[in-house]
């Protein structure tokens, strides 16, 4: 069998998908549902979003500059697509979903408690790039959930039952199939 050629399109799957609370100046606030981030740098810490302008979430963020990711777990899957579906101008999420508001340290963005991470962020830069304008942020500070710590002190992400988003359907990740490098480490005998 051969291979299929479509037209131009986003097949990069799958995607981490959070759940983004964000805040205006007058400190309303709202959930929105993002697939479309990702890891942008290292040093200094950094990460992006896109986001419709249409999302009710856009003139929060355009707003205040701040917004927290908040990361999704099996557990958190119907809130992360209720809060990808519903509208903040017109649903409280946080009361529809059960989700708890936790105050940040940095943003004024509350985080959301049930997440196992979450990462106040700050926008240095964005691009209106056509159906979305994607923020590029600072990440202040990363809060992780310590149910999910070792006796050693080492964060176990895999145990909160992380999902991903993959053309229009949610997945929970699967069983380990090696860490970072596995390809080229010497075998004990």
């Amino acid at each position: 069998m051969g291979k299929i050629t479509w037209k131009p399109g986003n097949m990069l799957y799958p995607l981490p998908v959070v759940m983004v609370s964000c805040a205006d100046g007058a400190g309303k606030d709202n959930i929105i549902t993002i697939a479309w981030t990702g890891t942008i740098c290292s040093d200094p810490p950094m990460l992006s979003i896109s986001v419709r302008r249409e999302r009710h979430s856009y003139h929060m963020i355009e707003e205040t500059g701040e917004f927290v990711v908040n990361l999704t777990t099996k557990a958190l899957a119907r809130a992360t697509d209720f809060c990808g579906v519903r509208s903040g101008r017109d649903t409280d999420k946080w009361k529809e979903m059960h989700l708890t508001k936790e105050k940040a340290d940095l943003v004024k963005a509350p985080m959301i408690k049930e997440s196992p991470v979450n990462l106040e962020c700050r926008v240095v830069e964005k691009n209106d790039l056509g159906s979305h304008v994607m923020y590029q942020a600072k990440v202040l500070a990363v809060h992780v959930d310590e149910a999910y710590m070792d006796e050693n002190r080492k964060f176990h992400l895999e145990d909160a039952e992380p999902i991903v988003y993959s053309h229009g359907t949610y997945f929970s990740l699967g069983k380990e199939l090696g860490t970072f490098g596995f390809s080229v480490k010497k075998k004990h005998r």
